[in-house]
């Protein structure tokens, strides 16, 4: 009998089932041939251990749903489910004031305690434009964006790209989650439970990606998350700078922006020149109102740091 893939709840790779309170069960899609499900099985093999090792650590102040098993003969595996929802900026706002800072605490207490699941790496010099797919937005702001934007627009983009194609920044490699979004975190506001999810992507990164992810950016509390994880961390293991460091800050200012400009780039791709379908001009129309806002949310960013108020 064939799956309607369609009436799936399902990722890229995965579908998932309810299984009973507090459970999903996860499957590869039926569409992944023999190497992709022999693959899918041993990422979901690697993601258990990994979830295993965080929630050894027994930390109080967040939630990691377990893996309860993985059936390899039959590719699927049994997954507790994290209590309540997403952790978006508006359940943010709805919260208490304690549970704002509830949560504020639990993201720097998880990030410290992913960092510090494997040795920190030595410093190193890292260049910021190698977080992103920079030759595609230099293609943009070369190639298609004159001819769909103003020319102020164009150069203040051209000037970002510039400034971030050179900025340079000391740092060290640590054990990440790698994909810290709202997607990835949920918040269960009766029970004042922060839940992280999805650890596919957990492996080393570079210390600051992590704790200024689209997360924290998206919730506006990147500088508090900051705060409190300094005051978290083992500073036998490793230093952090202040908050008020002005090398910090401009890590904090470029960090922030990279998450945008990867937004920029992604809905630039989608942007067809000389489209003359109504749905092709829909879309771009769409697209262009979003790069928008990523600009005007740059300029936010930028005269924060300016005007030192962040």
């Amino acid at each position: 009998m064939s799956i309607d893939i369609g009436n799936l709840v399902h990722g890229r790779e995965t579908y998932i089932a309810d299984f009973g309170p507090g459970f999903v069960m996860k499957r590869p899609l039926p569409t992944l041939g023999d190497a992709a499900r022999d693959d899918w099985l041993a990422k979901q093999h690697r993601t258990k251990e990994i979830i295993d090792a965080i929630h050894d650590v027994g930390n109080p102040r967040y939630n990691i749903p377990t893996m309860r098993f993985i059936k390899d003969d039959e590719y699927q595996l049994l997954e507790e489910r994290a209590p309540g929802e997403h952790l978006t900026a508006d359940l943010f706002k709805s919260v208490s004031r304690r549970q704002r800072y509830e949560i504020i605490d639990g993201i720097a207490a998880f990030l410290v305690d992913m960092n510090e699941l494997k040795p920190i790496g030595p410093i190193v010099r890292h260049k910021i434009a190698d977080d992103i797919k920079f030759n595609r937005l230099d293609s943009f702001v070369n190639n298609k964006m004159s001819k769909l934007f103003t020319t102020a627009e164009t150069q203040k983009l051209g000037t970002v790209r510039d400034a971030v194609g050179t900025f340079e920044y000391d740092t060290r490699m640590a054990w990440s989650h790698g994909d810290l979004n709202s997607g990835n975190v949920l918040y269960d506001p009766n029970t004042s439970t922060l839940s992280f999810i999805d650890f596919a992507e957990a492996n080393y990164q570079f210390i600051y990606r992590d704790i200024f992810s689209p997360l924290q950016i998206e919730l506006d509390i990147w500088n508090q998350v900051y705060d409190a994880y300094t005051k978290l961390h083992n500073n036998e293991i490793y230093t952090m700078p202040g908050i008020r460091n002005p090398n910090l800050r401009n890590i904090m200012k470029y960090r922030i922006i990279t998450n945008l400009l990867r937004r920029i780039i992604k809905a630039s791709d989608d942007i067809r020149i000389n489209s003359t379908s109504a749905k092709a001009i829909e879309n771009n129309n769409a697209k262009i109102a979003f790069i928008r806002e990523q600009m005007a949310k740059i300029e936010y960013v930028e005269q924060l740091f300016k005007n030192n108020t962040k």
